[in-house]
């Protein structure tokens, strides 16, 4: 049965196209889940651990991050730096990325490489703002690895607004 991607045979355990469209569906979901949970007032912090712990590889080694709406550290190569970024913490800059908070995420890929158990994809996501409906176009380039359960997980990510020439 063909699925309309590119590759879809597994071997040797590999990464196939359709399992990083799959994790790119759950990271933005994941985005949209922190944002509804701090405005309903859950425990918005834990489930943003959970989230990076889950999604990222930060207990497996090196993760390059180098998020949209950061400049005086723009690089977060700890678990807990990446967590300030995404809702407050450690950092001060932080204003909390995804306590936005958006009502929607969308990938548009403009490439996938896959190498075997690692694969990288690049392109423009969109968020949609949950208060206004005005969607806000970042470029990405995010960076898989396949761990020991199977599961892709993030090793690198870098994520800026497009380039705008000055007048």
């Amino acid at each position: 049965m063909a699925t309309g991607y590119a590759e879809d045979v597994m071997k040797d355990n590999g990464i196939v196209e359709r399992e990083v469209v799959e994790a790119q569906k759950i990271w933005g979901e994941a985005i949209v889940a922190i944002g509804e949970a701090y405005t309903q007032k859950k425990d918005y912090k834990a489930l943003a651990e959970e989230i990076v712990d889950t999604l990222y590889g930060y207990d497996e080694g090196a993760v390059l991050f180098k998020p949209t709406k950061a400049s005086e550290k723009p690089f977060r190569l700890t678990k807990e730096e990446a967590i300030s970024y995404f809702v407050t913490g450690i950092v001060p800059e932080d204003r909390g990325f995804a306590i936005q908070p958006w009502r929607k995420v969308r990938f548009e890929n403009a490439e996938i490489i896959i190498d075997n158990d690692s694969a990288i994809a690049m392109g423009n996501y969109y968020f949609t703002d949950a208060n206004t409906g005005k969607e806000a176009k970042v470029e990405f380039t995010f960076g898989y690895f396949k761990d020991e359960n199977g599961k892709l997980r993030i090793n690198m990510h870098h994520s800026s607004f497009p380039y705008r020439p000055m007048p």
